[in-house]
């Protein structure tokens, strides 16, 4: 069985052999314990922003665990903590709305219903822009597609404006310039869908400076 947990900052080990060493990376085999529970154990060491991880494993393979999937699957280890995270911070499932047990199961449902389509846009974002899924913000994500369903709200009803006036009678009282309505309401799409371009750009300028 294939372990890997954080490494405690006063480990005792012995190094046996450097398998990488990079300035910001050290991956190496060590010894460590005493006696019977002597054993190796890779320790990998990454540095970033000034702080060191260190993470260790058994699986003493560089090619069949190489050191950057070692890091990136113990990221993967707290994706139940970062889900209720995420429901309770953008979804509001911090409180509930009601007392009322039906209340709370529906309200229980919902949220996690959403909580699944986001993760699915968030995906979507992610192949879209050929970036992994957690370097995509879900909170980004969140704020584009309730703006999406703004701009399309929008339009049905500039549309259906449009419609009204097609099919209402003539009048006397007819105002000088009857698309006004609809023109204002396709204006205001037009700048939600220039707002959501905006998003989606300042979100790749994240990603490619996240990955520099």
């Amino acid at each position: 069985m294939t372990g890997l947990t954080r490494a405690k900052k006063n480990l005792k080990y012995e190094v046996a052999q450097v398998l990488v060493h990079t300035a910001a990376i050290r991956d190496r085999i060590v010894w460590i314990g005493e006696g019977a529970t002597r054993q190796p154990v890779r320790l990998i060491e990454v540095q970033a922003h000034g702080t060191i991880r260190r993470y260790l494993t058994n699986a003493l393979d560089l090619t069949r665990l190489p050191t950057a999937h070692a890091v990136a699957l113990y990221r993967q280890r707290w994706r139940v903590e970062d889900a209720f995270s995420i429901t309770q911070r953008l979804l509001g499932l911090a409180y509930f709305h009601s007392s009322a047990e039906n209340a709370i199961q529906m309200q229980l449902w919902a949220t996690w219903l959403l909580y699944a389509v986001l993760i699915d846009l968030t995906d979507a974002v992610a192949e879209a822009l050929a970036r992994p899924f957690a370097e995509v913000s879900m909170e980004d994500v969140k704020s584009m597609s309730l703006r999406s369903i703004l701009l399309g709200g929008l339009l049905l009803l500039a549309l259906g404006a449009c419609s009204k006036e097609h099919d209402a009678p003539k009048s006397t009282a007819q105002p000088d310039n009857p698309l006004s309505a609809q023109t204002e309401a396709l204006d205001k799409a037009r700048q939600l869908e220039s707002q959501i371009q905006d998003a989606a750009q300042q979100q790749r300028q994240r990603i490619d400076e996240q990955a520099r």
